[in-house]
Parts: C-alpha cells; sequence; structure tokens
C-alpha cells in the first residue's frame, strides 16, 4: 500500500514538474498525469520508466538548440510546451493500450502498448533532431528540397534519429519486460514504421494554413494574431491527429503480425 502511494505521489510529482518547468501546460499536466495512471495500472511501475524515458527524451530534445529552432517553430502547431491535445497524440495509444492489458491480460497489449511509444519516440526525435541538420529536408511528394519544419519531409538526420529513438524504446521493452528478442526487433520495426506513415500522413493528409498577413505556411489556426487560411489537408487531420494516428496505426500493425505468425 505504501509503494502504491509513493508512486501515485511520484506520478503527481511529475506531472506538476512539467509545468513549473514549462515542458507541459496545466491541461498538458493533467493529462501526463492521467496518462502516467493508465500506465501504472497495467505494467506498473517498469511501463512508467518506459513513458519517462520517452517523455523526458522529447523534452530534452524539444529544448536543445531552441533558439536555432526557433523560426522553424513559426511553422509547426507545437511549441516547446505541450497541452493536453499533444500528450494525449503522443502517450494516448499507450495509455489506452495500458488500459486493454489490466482488463485482458494479453501480452499482445503489451508490444502494442511499447511500439506506440516507440513511434511516437521515433517520430519527435527525427523532428528535433532532424531539424538541425544542415540542408533542407526533401519533400516526399515531390522530392524536391523543401523549408525545414515542414510536414512530410525526410532528412539523413531526421532518418537516423528516428531509428535511434525506436531503437531506444525497443530495448529498453527488452531489457524491462524480459521480452525475446524477436518480440524486441518488432517494437523496434514497427516503432519505425510509425514514423514512416506519420511523414505519409503528414505529406497527404495533414492541414496547411497561411498567413494572409505575412504569408508564411504553418500548421497553425493562428498567426501575426489573426486566423491562417487552410490551403490543403483535410477536415480534423492536424499534427496532433496524425501523431496519435501513426502510432495506433503502427501498433495494431504489429498486432496483426503476431497473430498471423502464432496461427
Amino acid at each position: 500500500m505504501m509503494e502504491t502511494l509513493v508512486i501515485l505521489f511520484i506520478i503527481l510529482l511529475t506531472g506538476l514538474g512539467g509545468y513549473f518547468l514549462k515542458s507541459l501546460t496545466v491541461s498538458g499536466s493533467f493529462f501526463a498525469i492521467l496518462v502516467g495512471l493508465a500506465v501504472y495500472l497495467g505494467f506498473g511501475v517498469n511501463g512508467l520508466f518506459l513513458v519517462g524515458v520517452f517523455f523526458a527524451s522529447s523534452s530534452i530534445w524539444s529544448k536543445y538548440k531552441g533558439n536555432v529552432k526557433s523560426t522553424i517553430e513559426e511553422k509547426l502547431a507545437k511549441g516547446a510546451t505541450r497541452d493536453w491535445r499533444q500528450v494525449a497524440a503522443n502517450g494516448g495509444a499507450a495509455g489506452l493500450f495500458s488500459i486493454f492489458y489490466y482488463f485482458s491480460n494479453d501480452s499482445t497489449w503489451l508490444i502494442a502498448f511499447a511500439v506506440s511509444l516507440a513511434s511516437a519516440n521515433s517520430d519527435t526525435w527525427a523532428s528535433e533532431i532532424g531539424s538541425l541538420s544542415r540542408n533542407n529536408p526533401i519533400y516526399i511528394r515531390s522530392f524536391k528540397r523543401i523549408e525545414k519544419g515542414t510536414s512530410g519531409a525526410i532528412s539523413l538526420l531526421g532518418s537516423l534519429a528516428a531509428l535511434a529513438g525506436a531503437l531506444l524504446i525497443s530495448l529498453l521493452s527488452f531489457w524491462l519486460f524480459k521480452l525475446d528478442f524477436y518480440f524486441s526487433f518488432l517494437i523496434f520495426l514497427f516503432g519505425y514504421f510509425g514514423n514512416v506513415i506519420d511523414t505519409l500522413l503528414g505529406a497527404f493528409y495533414q492541414q496547411v494554413y497561411i498567413c494572409e498577413y505575412c504569408g508564411i505556411e504553418t500548421e497553425k489556426k493562428n498567426h501575426c494574431q489573426l486566423p491562417t487560411t487552410r490551403i490543403k489537408g483535410s477536415t480534423f487531420v492536424d499534427n496532433d491527429m496524425v501523431n496519435f494516428l501513426s502510432g495506433f496505426f503502427a501498433a495494431m500493425l504489429a498486432i496483426g503480425v503476431i497473430r498471423v505468425i502464432n496461427l
């Protein structure tokens, strides 16, 4: 009982700490606490540690060389401080799979949990580290170089960072949950594939707006203190939706592969 109370206190303290360190807004802090509780319910301390590594590394890379990224952030919907939608986009699937595991005790939900985090980590590392590349990235729809911060663009540095981000979660999952090498490889493979899905959705379906005042193309619905105009992308498919769907789809594909092989 005492151990549980200590863990709950740590979850609460971590969520509040994210707010005071300006990594999370009030709503982001609240939702991070909810995700933490769900993960603890399903996977205990090991699950919390894995989620903690993702959020900690994401925050570090988000703030790393922030002055260099300041111009890029004008194009992005998210900033260094995350709200509840951004927390849900990156950690919501992990929380959902934790609850599924708690009620079913089906180990495939553990793999889905780890894949969703590997996908989120892969995408975050690709975005935050890739933006530091010396060269502009290549847009996958035209295969031409485009401005940094454009969704659907890739760079060599970003791709290597994506592989490293997925690998970190895979290795930690192998260690924390005593997984077979086969499952750890699936976490790495589909975690990275989640980043690929994110890139495809970002290029073909994510909303892009233009600021009528300064002319910049951005993911923001408001810029220069004025509403922007949507010029492409599907309704409701913003950056947060892309992030959630990419991790969720990657996890579902991993589960599908596991169940087909086991038949």
